[in-house]
């Protein structure tokens, strides 16, 4: 088949520098090549259609390019208007996956290229943020029949997901890849908390040593963007919903307060919460002059963009990804990346040695779904533990480490009641 006349991407002549990139974090990946070796010999896509829907750009194609190499035909789409990498996406139909992503498309051409994906008819999906999931659960029931199951990458997707199944609408089995502990521990903690503050630091070209830092939202990758923006010398506020979280925002030595409070004093705001409207007309109102807002979740819903538009007098782009917005008072206050994830849209997202086990995890959750889904039955389930400690093990051997195994005698003591 001609994945080029089948594709829609930007500009096949960029396809050179989409491999150079590839190519780089194929070489710091060691876990997925390791899986890709066992892949290649067991075939276990053999004969199917699989649909991606991820952040696009080089580890995601490399990711893409594992999967294939079990067999499957690969169709893949992006998550994220302004996360995807067209040449990353020409590179990819020369190596004969399919590809429906662009740029910054509008919202008409992203919807249209996630719908072109399903309509290929796939056997799996890996979704991101769900959108996968809910067209075929709504409008595009049609396509539903032939899924056997798929895996899911963020809070918001098995958020979206656990609905569903909380309403028995779920249509098939979703292995919940973000609460895996090889997920959460380090893509979310370390992956995000790099990230981050890349995008961040690469749009501003500003200091973040002595200002403030409020960090909306004290998850996993809450942690991460904390601790990094403390080890970059900056002071750093916790907002919270949840009291637990709240106290070990504390404990680990950050302020606590609400959004009411913090919004007054950061110089740099990072929500990290998947929800919505976490930082709307109150928090802009009393806002420093100069502050900068930037989006970790997932969706462009975390700050409210209609009601910061409402309270300007003028906006203009002032620097490539950052926005500013004048309130009526004089006061500017700047959004970066039109709110989107600030690692993806405005950087390159985690480094490569932490996506490494995010999509090492992914493939084989994959593999699992498409062994087990008849017996899984239509529900939202987490990694299983083997396959999480598996990749983790992977991980140490490629950086030459090892680790302890437990006596005969230790194991019996710990089966036993008895001393």
């Amino acid at each position: 088949m001609n994945m080029v006349s089948e594709s829609i991407v930007k500009d096949m002549a960029l396809a050179h520098n989409g491999h150079l990139k590839i190519d780089w974090v194929k070489e710091h990946m060691p876990v997925l090549n390791r899986i890709r070796e066992r892949f290649e010999k067991e075939q276990p896509f053999a004969g199917l259609k699989v649909a991606i829907s991820l952040h696009l750009e080089a580890k995601t194609a490399y990711l893409a390019k594992v999967v294939q190499a079990g067999g499957a035909e690969v169709t893949i789409t992006g998550s994220n208007p302004l996360s995807t990498q067209d040449d990353v996406c020409a590179a990819l139909v020369e190596d004969g996956i399919r590809v429906f992503a662009k740029y910054n498309p509008d919202p008409v051409e992203y919807k249209e290229h996630l719908i072109k994906t399903l309509e290929t008819r796939p056997d799996l999906i890996i979704d991101d943020g769900g959108d996968l999931v809910t067209i075929l659960h709504s409008e595009r029931r049609d396509l539903l029949s032939q899924v056997r199951g798929g895996a899911e990458e963020t809070t918001t997707g098995i958020l979206r997901l656990k609905a569903l199944e909380k309403e028995g609408k779920l249509e098939f089995p979703m292995v919940a890849v973000n609460d895996a502990f090889c997920k959460y521990l380090f893509d979310n903690r370390y992956g995000t908390g790099q990230s981050v503050w890349d995008g961040i630091n690469r749009t501003t070209n500003l200091v973040v040593a002595g200002k403030t830092v409020v960090v909306v939202g004290y998850g996993w990758c809450g942690k991460g963007v904390a601790m990094r923006a403390k080890g970059l010398g900056a002071k750093v506020i916790v907002t919270e919903i949840d009291a637990i979280k709240a106290v070990e925002a504390y404990m680990d030595g950050f302020e606590v307060m609400p959004m009411s409070e913090a919004a007054k004093r950061g110089d740099y705001f990072v929500t990290v919460t998947g929800n919505r409207d976490v930082i709307r007309k109150e928090h802009f109102e009393v806002m420093k002059d100069g502050a900068i807002l930037s989006n970790a979740g997932h969706f462009d819903v975390e700050v409210n963009k209609v009601e910061l538009e409402a309270l300007s007098t003028s906006r203009r782009i002032v620097r490539k990804d950052i926005e500013e917005f004048v309130m009526e008072d004089g006061r500017k206050v700047y959004l970066l990346a039109e709110g989107r994830l600030v690692n993806l849209a405005a950087g390159d997202g985690h480094p490569a040695e932490i996506m490494d086990m995010t999509f090492a995890l992914q493939a084989v959750s994959l593999a699992y779904v498409n062994e087990q889904y008849k017996a899984i039955g239509k529900q939202v389930l987490n990694v299983p533990y083997e396959l999480d400690a598996m990749v983790a093990q992977y991980k140490l051997e490629a950086l030459g480490l090892g680790i302890d195994k437990l006596t005969d005698e230790q194991k019996a003591y710990l089966d036993s009641w008895v001393e």
